[in-house]
């Protein structure tokens, strides 16, 4: 449960990075939803890397163990995102911020799961 909790926040730092660049893009820059959804959902996952090797999972792994693991959850969590706004946003008709609110707390529980059994995993060898 304290993974769970601390997680969270470090996700809610990651969500409001991903939603600012999101909106920016959008409502200032003129870029389509998806694609601008997409660079969001990078610059959440780059801002929660650190935060959850060492407050989240309290890793002790070498960098160069949990950093390429990490990048491959984040790469399955940005084809999620991506598919889910396509999906309920272009497909669905949904307005871009309920099919983002909807899209985050499913891609929440990947990355959550996948970090947890695997990039982070305590009795992964280095």
């Amino acid at each position: 449960m304290q993974q769970l909790a601390a997680f969270s926040g470090v996700g809610v730092l990651a969500t409001a990075c991903h939603y600012l660049v999101l909106v920016v893009l959008v409502e200032f820059g003129g870029m389509s939803v998806v694609p601008a959804s997409a660079l969001g959902a990078m610059a959440g996952a780059l801002t929660g890397y650190r935060l959850n090797y060492s407050l989240t999972f309290q890793s002790e792994a070498l960098h160069r163990k949990t950093a390429p693991r990490y990048l491959v959850i984040a790469a399955l969590a940005l084809a999620a995102n991506t598919g889910l706004m396509v999906l309920l946003y272009e497909w669905g008709g949904l307005p871009y911020m309920v099919a983002q609110v909807m899209t985050t707390g499913l891609v929440f529980i990947l990355t959550f799961t996948g970090n947890r059994l695997w990039t982070f995993a305590a009795d992964t060898p280095e």
